[in-house]
């Protein structure tokens, strides 16, 4: 089969690979589209080492059976398919609980680590485990499937809020491919004045049409003044921090309310200094959200009763021999917030 390859840090070959072997709980499933990930670029320079050459990046994808394992049930060639990016074991304790995002014994897709290494999707090819598997509604696109991933993460980060008042208050602070799927998550979960933070103007009239009353750009804005003047004074209910970095965090503590919450969304910096102080006098309560747990049948629904627009967000559709090109692209374009979807 062919695939896109990184070979080297910085360097993506589209080049001739072994077809994946498939065990008898496993399928495997021919790739229609592959979503480049933000967490493919930064593994793409080596910046994460998590994703260490030669290895095949991509989890974010939707394809159509092509074979079954012996043991497979319920699933048959030429189904359309997405599945979950986390292969998790089904047996250990967070597993049991329903907590498949912290398996003890994960393993991402399109990851290699020291621990293991797990070839993903940017390829013709891809050999998952059943039960990691959804089928597509009839009225969604391979390519819109392949948004199911980021918008399970924004899905799995507002449902940590599912504690929220109806009409309460939230900002989204970085505004991202996530954080754009999440301004969209939080207006269908009911929240009222949403607030998005960004730290240049550009994609402003979109981030709104998304959804967002209110758009406040870090490197032009008093945004702490700005976010006073439309809580009243109060601060806001829910933030959902989707940027990871310290000046992001540092910020969204400031303009929570007190005795609001604050979901940490995004991880670019593996440590961030906080104002302790201004936690425990504001009360303020943070929470991790890692990844999804199960929320995929609600964002394919979602998708498919056009409560969420994902069309919106694919910015562009190219043939996976030019994947390379367009890696190279987004990795010297930072404030390129859409979505590119590589087709085999």
């Amino acid at each position: 089969m062919k695939a896109l390859v990184l070979t080297d840090y910085k360097k993506m070959e589209y080049i001739d690979a072994e077809t994946p072997e498939f065990g008898p709980n496993e399928v495997l499933i021919r790739v229609k589209s592959c979503g480049i990930c933000g967490s493919d670029i930064h593994g793409y320079d080596g910046s994460t080492g998590r994703r260490r050459p030669p290895v095949i990046m991509g989890h974010e994808a939707s394809g159509i059976i092509e074979k079954v394992g012996s043991n497979v049930r319920n699933w048959n060639i030429g189904d359309r398919v997405t599945f979950d990016s986390t292969i998790y074991c089904n047996e250990c304790e967070s597993c049991r609980r329903g907590y498949v995002n912290l398996c003890t014994n994960r393993k991402v897709i399109g990851v290699s680590c020291e621990d293991y290494r797990q070839n993903g999707a940017f390829a013709e090819y891809i050999a998952v485990p059943q039960h990691i598997l959804y089928k597509l509604p009839e009225n969604v696109t391979f390519d819109q499937a392949a948004m199911i991933e980021p918008l399970s993460v924004a899905f799995h980060a507002a449902n940590m809020a599912a504690d929220h008042p109806i009409g309460a208050s939230a900002a989204v602070v970085g505004c991202g491919k996530i954080g754009m799927l999440l301004i969209q998550t939080l207006r269908m979960f009911g929240f009222g004045t949403i607030i998005a933070v960004k730290r240049s103007s550009n994609q402003q009239e979109l981030i709104k049409e998304l959804g967002a009353d209110f758009f406040l750009c870090t490197s032009d804005d008093d945004v702490q003044e700005k976010v006073r003047q439309i809580t009243n004074g109060q601060g806001v209910d829910y933030i959902f921090e989707a940027a990871g970095s310290e000046t992001t965090v540092n910020l969204s503590i400031e303009i929570c309310k007190r005795n609001g919450k604050i979901i940490l969304v995004g991880n670019s910096a593996p440590k961030v200094s906080v104002p302790l102080q201004a936690i425990v006098t504001k009360q303020l309560h943070i929470a991790g959200s890692c990844a999804s747990a199960g929320e995929y049948p609600a964002c394919l629904d979602a998708i498919a009763r056009n409560l969420i627009n994902v069309d919106l967000l694919i910015g562009n559709r190219a043939p996976l021999s030019d994947g390379a090109y367009w890696f190279d692209k987004l990795y010297t374009n930072h404030e390129n917030n859409l979505k590119v979807i590589l087709n085999p």
